[in-house]
């Protein structure tokens, strides 16, 4: 989408609002004990009080209100029985719509006291986002956002996923353009718009390059490396750009 009209910066922010206040509100609430499913439950509630709707539940009929993802799943991962535990590497995704206005976040953390690699990957996926933030700007090569990624990646022994990717947003989940990769990919390097909404998800790797769909059809997992991933919605504009999910 690009963003052209005070209504489209209005209705972009609103629901950026409510996914970045509903993943915190599930990070907050994500201890030792409880189910995803419990926090997925959490999540619906809280939709139905924005008046917002899932993305994964409205557009692609997903089997929960968030993708929540744990240890050796990378995304997608399926709201279960399954009982968060100190020290795990939880993921949360969020994405909603409101007013047919969308928005994507999504944040990687260790529960407790984790292991050290794992608070570092967590870091270092945040650190990844945040220097490609300051590349996106209207008149820049998409590459250059997977540049920096895979970059800061490798200042830090880490590898990137390469088949999960950020993506165009904003009138629906996902949109043009398709692929915004986590490294630098100039034979797909379009020129970045004013206006232009974008989903930018760094996933960092503590080895594996590639991840693999589950059973399910819905999960990715890897079978030897942890990940975690940095996400949010982006307005790119001459002035910087604006996150709409902070």
């Amino acid at each position: 989408m690009i963003a052209k009209t005070e209504a489209d910066f209005t209705g972009l922010q609103a629901i950026g609002r409510i996914c970045g206040s509903i993943r915190d509100e599930l990070v907050r609430s994500t201890k030792p004990g409880i189910t995803t499913k419990e926090l997925d439950e959490m999540a619906g509630v809280l939709f139905e009080k924005a008046s917002a709707q899932s993305a994964p539940k409205s557009v692609y009929d997903f089997p929960g209100y968030t993708c929540i993802s744990v240890n050796e799943e990378v995304a997608h991962g399926i709201p279960s029985e399954r009982i968060i535990e100190e020290g795990d590497l939880v993921n949360i995704d969020v994405s909603a719509s409101k007013e047919g206005y969308f928005a994507d976040t999504g944040i990687s953390f260790v529960v407790g006291q984790g292991e050290q690699v794992l608070q570092k990957l967590c870091a270092v996926a945040k650190e990844a986002f945040d220097t490609g933030l300051k590349l996106a700007t209207p008149g820049a090569k998409k590459s250059v956002l997977g540049k920096a990624v895979q970059d800061v990646a490798k200042q830090h022994s880490f590898t990137v996923i390469k088949n999960l990717t950020g993506h165009g947003i904003g009138r629906s989940i996902h949109e043009s353009p398709n692929h915004i990769f986590n490294f630098e990919a100039r034979w797909d390097d379009e020129v970045l718009k004013d206006g232009m909404v974008i989903a930018f998800e760094p996933f960092i790797s503590t080895m594996e390059e590639e991840v693999l769909q589950a059973d399910d059809g819905w999960t990715y997992f890897t079978d030897k490396s942890y990940v975690a991933q940095y996400e949010h919605t982006i307005i790119l504009t001459k002035e910087g750009p604006i996150v709409t999910t902070l």
